[in-house]
């Protein structure tokens, strides 16, 4: 017998034990958004599905669900294997709750192999993810890492996080790097997955004393950051890191990887090409065009991102900013960690 589940209920299985969570809708909206951490057996694929909506719309819905059924009964015994190769407990969900995770719930129970499923599928999810962030009281510090494009604010993130410290990855969750480049080589996140992955981590760290992350703009890419927790970002700690031009071009050489991508990169260049001098835009469309991107990054750095990053950081009172002059990223990891061990001496002190 099919057994549906509320969401809390799901939150409760997953914390419990291992438990894998089954997006049946198709191909194409388990990758606009679904659960985070749950895996994709579709009942259609995109073209099953679309042909499906045409016959429901234009004929009805009688039409369409016998023409449901003989797709999905032609795939039924890869379907159940697919099934059957996960060895933990299992739920399923589709957009509703509606006819897709019904019936896939309903041929497992059937085959003897148990799924609960999502009472009011992904939509309910959504709806939880809307208004937890609504209400959600930040109210651990915020260390806010800044510096000039290069200074390694990611690395030192991941570093961070690594070794145990709590770290709201803005850019990655948002799947963008926060530039005019930002975007080449990674596919974006929409608000919908990136709001997911921000209540995430924001419940995971909701007894922290404080947060890790990255100074960012209001909008990354294809996101925009909540309200509550652009403005908390704002009014926390601002460490600015300064590390010498030649580590800030090799970092981002290192992580831009441009010589993957010289069509894109020259693509994007032509976007900002006219708010740079022209002789320095030509200079730079000329490194670009033979590949050398060294030059073109500390020309972009000394001509474009450095002049508007200083004027961003005069927004910030001095007594809410830490300077930390590095020579290497791990340099500044290391003057990091000796910026909390003193805040947390003196908190003692008090």
């Amino acid at each position: 017998m099919v057994q549906d589940i509320k969401l809390e209920r799901l939150f409760e299985l997953k914390n419990k034990e291992t438990h894998t969570m089954i997006d049946v809708r198709s191909p194409k909206e388990f990758n606009e958004a679904t659960i985070p951490g749950s895996i994709n057996i579709p009942i259609f694929d995109n073209d099953e599905r679309a042909e499906v909506g045409t016959i429901y719309k234009q004929v009805g819905s009688n039409a369409a669900k016998e023409r449901g059924l003989e797709i999905f009964s032609a795939k039924l015994p890869e379907f159940i294997k697919a099934f059957r190769s996960i060895q933990t407990s299992k739920t399923v969900f589709c957009w509703r709750g509606g006819m897709r995770s019904k019936t896939a719930a309903t041929v497992l129970d059937l085959m003897g192999d148990h799924a609960f499923r999502l009472s009011g599928g992904i939509r309910s999810y959504r709806q939880w993810v809307v208004k937890t962030l609504e209400n959600y009281q930040l109210t651990a510090e915020a260390y806010v890492l800044n510096g000039y494009t290069g200074t390694g604010k990611t690395i030192l993130l991941e570093k961070l996080k690594k070794n145990g410290y709590p770290v709201i990855d803005l850019e990655g969750m948002a799947s963008h790097r926060g530039s005019i480049f930002g975007q080449i080589g990674i596919k974006p996140s929409n608000q919908k997955d990136f709001e997911s992955l921000l209540i995430n981590d924001l419940l995971a760290y909701q007894n922290a004393p404080f947060l890790f992350m990255e100074g960012e703009s209001k909008r990354i890419g294809k996101v925009t950051i909540p309200e509550f927790l652009y403005n908390h970002k704002e009014a926390g700690t601002q460490i600015f890191i300064n590390l010498p031009m030649e580590e800030r071009v090799k970092n981002i050489l290192e992580d831009y990887q441009p010589w993957n991508y010289p069509e894109k990169f020259m693509e994007a260049f032509k976007l900002i090409q006219k708010r740079i001098h022209t002789p320095i835009a030509k200079e730079i469309y000329e490194h670009l065009s033979n590949e050398e991107y060294s030059a073109a990054v500390q020309l972009l750095l000394e001509y474009y991102y450095d002049p508007r990053y200083e004027h961003a950081a005069e927004a910030f009172s001095e007594d809410k900013k830490v300077i930390i002059d590095a020579q290497t990223v791990d340099e500044a990891f290391d003057q990091i960690q000796d910026l909390l061990k003193k805040a947390e001496w003196n908190k003692q002190k008090l």
